[in-house]
């Protein structure tokens, strides 16, 4: 019987997914016949201590992982669990994805103190978010908008929204369906209006690529059509050297294959907004290759001057 340690955030909603996520491997463990059994251990993360400064102005890479994957690597934990679209681009050396199981809801989520829609909110509204993708986009449809940073974990956000004087706040509707308060959410943003993050709704089970016998039992957790988007969004992040410090989002659907020999079709869009919305940049392409998929509507964006518009953004 070997005991497998998760890691995870220490945040209500980290805590609800690893969970739930740990007992979906339980129940595939039992069912092929894997002797294991599994303990979560809470790791704090330098996105998780600096709650005062935006996104955007933390710095770095890795900021809700990095700690979770230097336990990883040092043998304290075996797998980890994380929203993948927390994740770099670039794993750490010896580190692999074993497992993107089944995505949730990959949109945005509006929750308002009144209003039923975004075209509802009053001329000026003020709407709390940490997300330069989100602000630019939503800036780019209603210029009026004020926006100002809002971190925390989610019940901390509305919170503020119940108690200080914002109209609206913007967060991921995969976490609110997760921790069971989708009657919070007023209306969802279609991926038309504001492109979800890169792997947002979807998580990434990550391990050691030595343990063979935590990779066989991820192997059977994997969901191969959210595995492809994923890899073909995150393909596009790559290209662009993306993160949550610039305003980049990226959606792929997957279709069925025509047959059993042909490969499933994917069609990714991808956005490169300026930080005020006044600049919005967005493709859409098709292709069975998830990588090359990425690596083309991340160099049509580049054609139309992306680099330099993440590049402001950066500095």
């Amino acid at each position: 019987m070997r005991t497998i340690i998760v890691g995870t955030r220490q945040s209500a909603l980290a805590l609800t997914q690893t969970g739930q996520a740990v007992e979906l491997l339980k129940q595939l463990a039992e069912k092929h016949g894997i002797a294991c059994q599994f303990e979560i251990k809470k790791i704090v993360t330098k996105g998780d201590r600096i709650l005062d400064v935006t996104l955007s102005k933390v710095g770095g890479k890795g900021l809700f992982v990095k700690e979770i994957e230097q336990a990883l690597t040092d043998g304290e934990i075996d797998i980890a669990v994380h929203s993948m679209k927390d994740m770099p681009f670039e794993l750490p050396e010896g580190l692999v994805i074993g497992a993107i199981p089944e995505r949730e809801d990959p949109r945005d989520a509006l929750i308002t103190r009144g209003a039923k829609s975004l075209d509802d909110l009053p001329q000026g509204a003020l709407v709390g978010t940490s997300s330069l993708r989100r602000s630019s986009q939503l800036q780019h449809v209603r210029p009026d908008l004020r926006i100002e940073s809002l971190r925390g974990n989610i019940d901390s956000r509305l919170r503020k929204l119940d108690e200080e004087n914002f109209d609206a706040i913007l967060l991921a509707a995969a976490g609110l369906h997760r921790i069971g308060w989708r009657d919070r959410i007023t209306a969802y943003l279609p991926p038309e209006q504001c492109l979800p993050a890169v792997g947002q709704g979807a998580l990434c089970i990550e391990c050691r690529g030595s343990d063979d016998f935590v990779l066989d039992l991820l192997g059977k957790f994997q969901h191969e059509p959210t595995a492809l988007a994923v890899r073909a969004e995150r393909a596009f992040l790559g290209r662009l050297n993306g993160g949550c410090q610039v305003p980049l989002g990226a959606y792929a659907s997957v279709s069925a294959a025509g047959g059993e020999a042909e490969a499933p079709e994917l069609t990714l869009t991808g956005m490169v907004g300026s930080p005020d919305g006044a600049v919005m940049l967005k493709e859409t392409a098709s292709g069975s290759d998830p990588e090359a998929l990425g690596r083309l509507v991340a160099d049509k964006l580049i054609a139309q001057g992306a680099e330099r518009i993440l590049n402001e953004a950066r500095t």
